[in-house]
């Protein structure tokens, strides 16, 4: 029996943990204003709010996309449609959507209203380029944009000057929400949803769901009449933590989680940035770093940045755990160094010292919400200009996300100056086994990957390498 709250009731259902909630919203709930159009997180015309308990008085929402949300997952949370924060009029973020004409055909527009809102719940401060950023999942295929943008600035103004202290009744204060909102914790509470505190050991008939961003693209028929197993959902998988040594990540933690972390904004200032660049808002709002790291992707994000931190994984089985460097997980193509009956219990980040420099590259189509043709991640530790230490990773020119283990070793002992640079970019050539699809012909991604380790030493040492000292190429170090 799955239990959750739909809007302002109490919801009991036996339906398949593995159908999505799409589909129970719109089908056996019969809410219609959650809208389903492309059903691979890419549109956001389904996006809905959803509400956990983080103590017994504060919940904490996130938009996603409910056309890749299990059912199953929504045990014991609080799942929010379009229908659930409408008042007998428009609140003010509708009409400012009516009035500035931000909404033509009307598809699109309770997904956005939806991203907004739980912006503005989850947000500790009202910012018009941050609530921009909130909709980056969601697409409008006739408005242009430019008037939705006004509508957000008009609310952003609005709610800029009372959005302090109590934030949840300020917002229904300004009738963004209603007021049931403020029951929902102690409904949460008495719904007694099932929690583990334990990781359980793996029963190889389940289907082992993290996220299931990517899954439920895949394959999400296969899923209905599956035993589903959701990781995401165990607190033993959830946490962020450290010592006097190292900062681990579960898991089961979500890659926004991640982003929005104080621990790993410490070791990674920039994270900020180079996680903007993985995907849209709902969809890091769901997907887990376990998925991330087990799907094997060789353009993985996730993936690429966390092999060049020099990173520990850790898993385990009812028998025995392991902990072993992440670039030894992966093994060949989607083959992992991992037993059915396993589970990827966390990462294991090394404490960066002050003198590790770190840098995230990507190319895609599109700078934002698209695949990797190539993406790059190095980390180095230099004195007076010597490189002493240095992990450097690379997706999409190899099966695996690769670590350049020769690249690296390249490096460690020589003085950070162009020479240098240029010479690791041969090493790292030879390195590679790109191949020509999609996304590329293997010329241009080996092209991709020489200007992304350009651009990690510009970044990172602007005052030893530069653009044109790097151009300075005889015609022998051509490709």
């Amino acid at each position: 029996m799955i239990t959750f709250i739909l809007n302002d009731q109490p919801i009991s259902t036996e339906a398949s943990p593995g159908s999505v909630v799409l589909d129970f919203i719109r089908n056996d709930a019969g809410l219609k204003g959650t809208k389903e159009a492309c059903r691979e997180g890419d549109c956001g015309a389904c996006t809905i709010m959803v509400g956990e308990l983080i103590d017994d008085d504060t919940i904490e929402y996130h938009s996603v996309n409910s056309c890749l949300l299990p059912l199953g997952q929504m045990n014991g949370k609080h799942v929010v449609t379009i229908e659930g924060i409408n008042h007998a009029e428009l609140n003010p973020l509708q009409q400012a959507f009516v009035d500035e004409g931000a909404t033509q055909c009307g598809f699109c527009t309770p997904g956005f209203i939806m991203s907004l809102t739980a912006y503005f719940l989850s947000s500790d401060s009202i910012n018009y380029n941050d609530a921009i950023t909130a909709v980056d999942g969601n697409i409008c295929r006739c408005t242009g944009y430019a008037s939705i943008q006004r509508a957000i600035a008009r609310v952003c103004q609005l709610l800029l000057k009372d959005i302090t202290g109590d934030k949840l009744n300020a917002l229904i204060s300004h009738k963004i929400i209603p007021t049931y909102f403020k029951q929902i914790p102690a409904k949460l509470n008495e719904l007694n949803a099932h929690n583990q505190t334990d990781i359980q050991p793996v029963d190889i008939s389940q289907e082992i769901v993290a996220g299931g961003t990517d899954l439920f693209v895949q394959r999400p028929d296969d899923l209905i009449d599956k035993d589903v197993r959701f990781l995401s959902s165990e607190p033993g998988l959830t946490d962020i933590w450290q010592d006097d040594k190292f900062c681990y990540i579960g898991a089961g933690v979500k890659i926004e989680t991640i982003r929005n972390s104080d621990i790993v904004r410490k070791q990674i200032p920039k994270i900020d940035d180079y996680f903007r660049l993985f995907a849209s808002t709902p969809i890091r709002n769901q997907a887990t770093l376990g998925g991330n790291l087990v799907n094997a992707s060789p353009i993985g994000d996730t993936t690429i940045f966390f092999l060049a931190l020099n990173v520990r994984i850790g898993i385990a089985n009812e028998n025995e755990k392991r902990e072993f460097k992440l670039k030894d997980f992966y093994v060949s193509y989607k083959k992992l160094n991992k037993k059915a009956i396993d589970i990827v219990e966390y990462l294991k980040l090394p404490l960066l010292s002050s003198q590790h420099k770190f840098n995230f590259e990507k190319v895609a189509k599109r700078t934002y919400l698209d695949i990797a043709s190539v993406n790059s991640a190095v980390s180095i530790r230099a004195d007076a200009n010597i490189i002493q230490e240095v992990h450097l990773s690379a997706g999409g020119v190899s099966p695996i996300p690769l670590y350049l283990a020769e690249s690296a070793n390249y490096l460690v002992g020589r003085e950070v100056n162009p020479q240098t640079v240029r010479g690791v970019c041969r090493v790292a050539d030879a390195e590679i086994a790109p191949i020509s699809d999609v996304r590329g012909s293997e010329i241009y991604k080996r092209l991709l990957l020489r200007q992304l380790i350009f651009a990690h030493f510009i970044n990172l040492f602007p005052d030893n390498v530069n653009l044109e000292s790097l151009y300075r190429f005889t015609e022998n170090e051509i490709h």
